[in-house]
């Protein structure tokens, strides 16, 4: 037994840059609320993570359920004629580290309601994340909740008479008696506040966004004669800023005031983008008219090429707008994560470029079961200077 910790200590300090302990248990996933392709890829690439540290290490071998060929567990969520719902576990999560992964933003499932297929909306997939916390109640030795995009994170401030949902969401979670809760690019941490003493923890999608904008955009020149990250508001700028210092670049960003007569009066700050590659960089996409506002401004000031980079690209009135756009040579690539549902149609888009984060969500469970340290994924400004050193390097061998 002592080798067995031994072997697994070595393992997950080589992996995460800190010790931890033995898993805390088999892991259990219950991935029915993501979309299917993104589901299986994450459990393929949890069990090739353990796969390749068992090789290295066989005494992990001999740890209860430390490698299987399927980590889900099946659950069934049954929906009835007038609305209701329900959730069952199929298998038995007893003495299991169980995570729940839910997409509230998945538009892809769908229930029959008055004779009429229609999809599920973010208030009934959180009330059957609910629903699956309270059948497991009491069996699983611990419980995490993975909410890749935080349901009511918009509403993370009390305006006027409104409720403060996002906060209302944590602490009823925490309630339930879950250990973890894991979310990315929450809109604001501050929300954290809700859940002082509770482990709440928001990720940054910024390595595998840059990683996937370096891998399609071969030429594209990161210094500060060539490129520029653009906030599209001012309310954002925290994340544009921690682009652009990693990337050494300028920032730029765009001043919005309400005026007297309720329309709004945008102003750009910043260098001048004339010649520049430049990309915009935000948490989320919802209809794209500000993101194309954004770009068409950049582009008659003399863009050389305009990108988007967002978490979460919802499109909820559509893709016409963006399409116009990339016609008239406006916006040339738009860069999302598939942490939310991805409907074909938006993934044939030309100027569509799906992240994919399914070996980011594997790692995240496996650091987790370890009870690790989170700091190598929670900060990896270091793995991103080596992959932007690298790109650099690249280029200047193809200039000589």
């Amino acid at each position: 037994m002592d080798d067995q910790r031994s072997a697994s200590r070595q393992y997950s300090y080589w992996r995460y840059g800190d010790s931890m302990m033995d898993p805390l248990g088999p892991v259990a996933v219950i991935s029915q609320q993501l979309q299917p392709e993104l589901a299986d890829s994450v459990n393929r690439k949890l069990r090739r993570i353990r796969q390749n540290f068992s090789n290295e290490f066989p005494e992990l071998k001999k740890l209860p359920g430390y490698l299987r060929q399927d980590y889900e567990i099946e659950v069934d969520l049954q929906r009835f004629n007038n609305g209701e719902g329900q959730a069952t576990l199929l298998e038995s999560v007893r003495g299991h580290d169980v995570y729940i992964i839910t997409d509230v933003l998945n538009s892809g499932a769908f229930t029959v309601r008055n004779n009429s297929y229609e999809p599920l909306s973010p208030d009934e997939h959180y009330q059957d994340l609910i629903r699956l916390l309270g059948a497991m109640h009491g069996l699983a030795r611990r419980v995490n909740v993975i909410l890749p995009y935080l349901f009511q994170s918009r509403r993370y401030l009390r305006t006027n008479r409104g409720s403060m949902d996002c906060g209302l969401v944590l602490r009823q979670l925490f309630s339930m008696g879950i250990a973890n809760l894991i979310t990315f690019d929450a809109h604001d941490t501050r929300v954290a506040n809700a859940v002082p003493t509770k482990n709440f923890e928001s990720f940054p999608t910024t390595l595998p966004i840059i990683e996937n904008v370096l891998e399609r955009v071969p030429d594209l020149h990161i210094d500060k004669d060539h490129f520029m990250l653009i906030s599209p508001k001012e309310t954002g700028i925290s994340r544009a800023i921690y682009y652009a210092t990693l990337m050494k670049v300028p920032l730029g960003t765009f001043y919005r005031e309400h005026l007297a007569d309720g329309s709004i009066s945008k102003a750009f700050l910043g260098e001048d983008i004339q010649g520049r590659d430049v990309m915009i960089v935000d948490d989320m996409i919802d209809s794209s008219q500000t993101i194309c506002e954004c770009a068409s401004y950049l582009k008659e000031h003399g863009a050389k090429r305009v990108f988007c980079a967002v978490s979460f690209a919802q499109f909820t009135k559509g893709y016409e707008l963006v399409n116009q756009a990339y016609d008239f040579g406006i916006i040339d690539k738009i860069f999302s994560t598939n942490l939310i549902y991805q409907p074909r149609a938006l993934r044939a888009m030309p100027w569509f470029e799906s992240v994919d984060m399914s070996g980011y969500l594997a790692s995240v469970i496996d650091a987790l079961n370890h009870n690790s340290s989170l700091s190598q994924l929670l900060s990896p400004e270091q793995r991103i200077v080596n992959v932007l050193d690298r790109h650099n390097k690249r280029l200047a061998e193809l200039a000589k």
